[in-house]
């Protein structure tokens, strides 16, 4: 069955139809508690959630664990759910990735529905099925691939988002321009990230969704062409894995860094231009600034990169373009590529 996902312009009746289509005896609401603070007050009083039990869970990808997925799945148990009862994730990424994987797992599997309500989640974290839990001081290490029942994806929900986390999820759309077309790319690389334009960004957010939309329905299960969405993302969760020793960093801006040096080796192993190489990294520093890496930090982040579930044997893979929307998938790079490609990210 093909994930249905609502680009949703009246909430409260695309919520209530979603929910009647789905068989449920319990509704439960899993939320973070930055969540529940600033939009489950203004969804709690909808008929279509009379009766709803909250599971609140803590806030950024720290809670991401086996720990809180236990919680969740308790909090299932003992508030009587079967195996006919529907969980709404009600969330950013960590809510989505997190809840879609207890609602896949509790009783072999529930009825789950995707409210994103950060632009990362939106274009990322709750579309295409990946579900999963950080584990063993590595992102999305243990998970399983679960279409929610619906997804709905409504802008409005982003008047509650900081600059920070809006620029986080704008990264995956910049992500999702390079593996897309030339006019798709360009307009995000103009879009005003300092004053942004929701209403322009709904319209840019449908097109990017469609994007993940068509990869994933040829390749569901990563075999081939969905590893394009992967792009920024082997150096990026290493970073991200390392910051979080340090100063933790949203995903997005993670995924903004791992583009930067897997352009430049794009640049110089499959022909991707380097004026657009340098376009997108300028965009990028202006808007996420950089990560203060030295060199001494370089062997943790090879060894970061190892653990990636993309790799296979002992090679490091990584997914290069070799133009806008020219997708090379499977490309093995060594480390002395990855020292290379980390020095011109800190200094390029």
């Amino acid at each position: 069955m093909k994930q249905q996902v609502i680009i949703s312009k009246q909430f409260k009746s695309d919520l209530a139809k979603a929910i009647a289509e789905c068989e449920h005896d319990r509704i439960f609401i899993l939320v973070d508690e930055t969540t529940k603070e600033l939009c489950w007050d203004l969804i709690k009083d909808y008929y279509c959630l009379k009766g709803a039990q909250v599971i609140t869970i803590g806030t950024t990808d720290s809670s991401k664990t086996l720990e809180t997925l236990t919680h969740v799945w308790e909090s299932l148990q003992q508030g009587g759910a079967t195996r006919h009862s529907l969980l709404i994730n009600l969330g950013g990424g960590m809510v989505t990735d997190l809840g879609g994987f207890a609602a896949s797992t509790f009783k072999r599997g529930i009825n789950f529905i995707n409210v994103p309500t950060t632009l990362l989640a939106m274009v990322d974290a709750s579309v295409g099925g990946k579900t999963g839990i950080n584990f063993g001081g590595l992102k999305n290490e243990i998970g399983v691939f679960c279409d929610a029942n619906c997804v709905i994806l409504n802008t409005n929900w982003l008047k509650t988002l900081d600059e920070e986390n809006l620029r986080s999820g704008y990264a995956e759309m910049l992500k999702h321009g390079l593996i897309a077309n030339e006019d798709m790319w360009a307009e995000l690389i103009k879009f005003n990230l300092a004053d942004p334009d929701l209403q322009k960004l709904s319209t840019m957010l449908g097109k990017s969704v469609k994007v993940k939309e068509r990869i994933v329905e040829k390749d569901p299960h990563e075999k081939g062409l969905r590893k394009a969405l992967n792009l920024g993302h082997t150096f990026g969760h290493a970073l991200e894995s390392w910051a979080l020793k340090r100063q933790p960093i949203l995903h997005g801006y993670a995924v903004a860094f791992g583009l930067i040096p897997e352009l430049y080796l794009a640049a110089i192993k499959t022909g991707f231009p380097t004026d657009r190489m340098h376009q997108t990294v300028r965009f990028i520093r202006e808007y996420y600034g950089t990560l203060p890496i030295t060199c001494n930090d370089y062997p943790e982040l090879i060894e970061l990169m190892y653990h990636d579930k993309k790799n296979r044997g002992n090679e490091i893979n990584v997914t290069l373009l070799g133009g806008i929307g020219d997708i090379r998938i499977d490309q093995s790079i060594t480390e002395n590529d990855v020292k290379e490609a980390l020095d011109f990210f800190r200094e390029g």
